[in-house]
């Protein structure tokens, strides 16, 4: 699907809410296969928290890679490596301005929720959140990436159903027990019976966690 070795380099991205310079806290907004930056932000206007800014960038052919989370790492590339490449610029752009990682969150939905958690993984240090909304860690069953490091305490939010069709429930499981592994602070929460999708109880959720952020550099 993508030819590029770097598809998502030259993405849009688009944003909602204040300027990250004037925000309490920057929430980066990762979309779902098939989706859009725009689709999604309609997630950041059902938050309604008028100090955080939103910046949503888009995936090349609405497609952060091909194949399942779940495939094996190398067939979702260079796809995947450009997608993980993307949010690091992004967050390096927002440093640049005087946003530090500790004012920044990372969240998305399905395939953005795994790749807003595989960056995290990849890359801990302390963020303001990490919130993955139908999602899990990206890599095939049994072969997790070890990963290393310190998330220093940062509040990471999980919740996805035990019957998603896309999310096999033990990954969500799998994933919760690495960040606490790597020092976060998880709030796993799994809904019987539901399909791939948000609901309620996620929004009120994660409204609370970022409005409980101070933003302090």
């Amino acid at each position: 699907m993508h030819s590029s070795p770097d598809p998502h380099a030259a993405q849009p991205a688009l944003t909602y809410g204040p300027s990250p310079d004037a925000a309490r806290l920057t929430v980066l907004l990762l979309h779902g296969r098939g989706d859009s930056a725009a689709g999604i932000l309609g997630l950041a206007q059902a938050l309604a928290i008028p100090d955080v800014a939103f910046v949503a960038p888009e995936a090349a052919g609405h497609t952060w890679y091909p194949l399942s989370f779940m495939s094996p790492i190398e067939q979702n590339e260079p796809a995947l490596g450009s997608a993980l490449r993307r949010v690091g610029t992004l967050i390096a752009s927002l440093g640049e301005r005087g946003v530090a990682p500790e004012r920044i969150a990372l969240m998305g939905f399905s395939q953005g929720a795994c790749l807003s958690l595989e960056f995290a993984a990849r890359n801990p240090r302390r963020y303001a959140a990490v919130i993955g909304l139908s999602g899990g860690l990206i890599g095939p069953r049994g072969q997790l990436r070890a990963y290393d490091g310190s998330l220093e305490r940062t509040p990471l939010f999980l919740g996805c159903s035990d019957v998603d069709a896309h999310i096999p429930v033990d990954r969500v499981r799998e994933t919760a027990e690495v960040f606490r592994r790597l020092d976060a602070d998880v709030d796993e929460r799994i809904y019987p019976g539901l399909g791939h999708t948000v609901v309620d109880d996620e929004v009120r959720a994660v409204r609370v966690l970022l409005r409980a952020n101070p933003g302090a550099a």
